[in-house]
């Protein structure tokens, strides 16, 4: 491949070619483009030395180089993470034609997975990216992170394109977009579902963590994408005025969710939402109303979301739930109360050292 069809900044390197591209030391081989990240924990930039003895002719880094390494060209550029993405991108270029984004504090799994079951039973190819993996047809195997590289995603949705899948819901992690895995991505539409604590280990502030998430239909969705979310949400707002400037066309999910009130009333309210949006996901990619309609009593909770996984014959009942913020502790514990007014026991843990914050809020509630 050379250098010039995929970083334009490199044109007058004509003859300069590369066989690949890696960002961490273990997958780099020879004559690759080493992406010298720096990470919370690493420092891509240490690892120059080793990966030039690995065969490696190309760095691109946002430090300056010192020291001069013979038949070695050095690119700068402001922002590692997004060239990276460019890159890939350009590399693995075959895409699914519709892509969607799902982002917000709590639903995001719910929404994909409902999504994927309604083109599922609607016989359509459909594939969903994120907390619960890959999955599709004769496809699924768990990922390291809710939003993976760009070199790996790339990789798999050029893979979903071969196998003539054109349905791809994916969540997109405030990590994941605050650190452009998800740039230079054409989504056909993105989600929105909520928004609320969560993360502040990393983000610091509500106002940083907020802005990680508007990334995405600020600058990452193209002219006449599609916005979907709720409009009881502070958020919405927001969204209506990025929506504006950027001419995008944002869809509320009122109609729908009373729809399906009607159609299913045990549901819970935060249960019908995610459910509002990726039937409007779904109708966007061209699925008839009517169809999504006639099966949706086959839709099957998601696991680990407020799943049902014991009864015993005196009708107590035990239920798990993956609520890991404040807000969906509050939610899942209301919705059980709304529909179990007798005693309820909860085991509850926030593990990890992840955003400790929000651990006494958790508990008082």
């Amino acid at each position: 491949m050379l250098l010039k069809d995929y970083i334009p900044s490199a044109k007058k390197n004509l003859r300069a070619f590369f066989s690949g591209i890696a960002f961490h030391t273990s997958k780099v081989r020879r004559d690759n483009i080493f992406f010298a990240i720096k990470g919370s924990n690493f420092d891509g930039n240490k690892f120059i030395p080793n990966v030039i003895k690995k065969g490696c002719r190309i760095i691109v880094t946002d430090k300056k180089i010192k020291k001069k390494y013979n038949g070695v060209l050095i690119i700068y550029t402001n922002n590692v993470r997004k060239l990276l993405a460019e890159v890939s991108f350009k590399i693995y270029k075959n895409r699914p034609k519709n892509l969607i984004a799902v982002t917000g504090t709590n639903g995001k799994s719910s929404v994909s997975d409902f999504y994927y079951q309604i083109l599922k039973l609607n016989n359509k190819k459909v594939a969903s990216i994120g907390t619960l993996g890959v999955k599709s047809d004769g496809i699924n195997f768990d990922l390291s992170n809710t939003t993976i590289d760009p070199i790996q995603l790339g990789r798999i949705l050029n893979n979903l394109k071969e196998k003539g899948v054109d349905n791809v819901i994916m969540e997109a992690s405030s990590h994941g977009l605050d650190q452009d895995r998800l740039s230079h991505i054409n989504f056909r539409s993105a989600i929105f579902t909520n928004f609320s604590q969560d993360h502040l280990d990393y983000h610091k502030t509500m106002q940083s963590y907020l802005k990680a998430k508007l990334k995405l239909f600020n600058e990452i969705l193209k002219k006449k994408s599609i916005v979907i979310s709720d409009k009881e949400i502070k958020q919405f707002k927001f969204l209506k005025k990025i929506s504006k400037r950027r001419k995008l066309k944002i869809f509320d999910i009122n109609n729908e969710f009373n729809k399906i009130r009607n159609i299913l009333p045990e549901y819970s309210e935060f249960k019908i939402k995610n459910l509002s949006m990726a039937i409007i996901a779904a109708k966007i990619c061209g699925l008839k109303k009517k169809s999504i309609y006639r099966k949706i009593k086959k839709i099957k909770d998601v696991n680990g979301r407020l799943e049902l996984v014991k009864k015993y014959p005196n009708n107590v009942k035990v239920f798990i739930d993956y609520a890991h913020t404040p807000d969906a502790l509050s939610k899942t514990l209301k919705s059980l109360k709304e529909k179990y007014r007798e005693n309820i026991s909860l085991v509850f843990g926030c593990g990890g050292d992840r955003d400790r914050k929000k651990r006494p809020l958790m508990a008082k509630i």
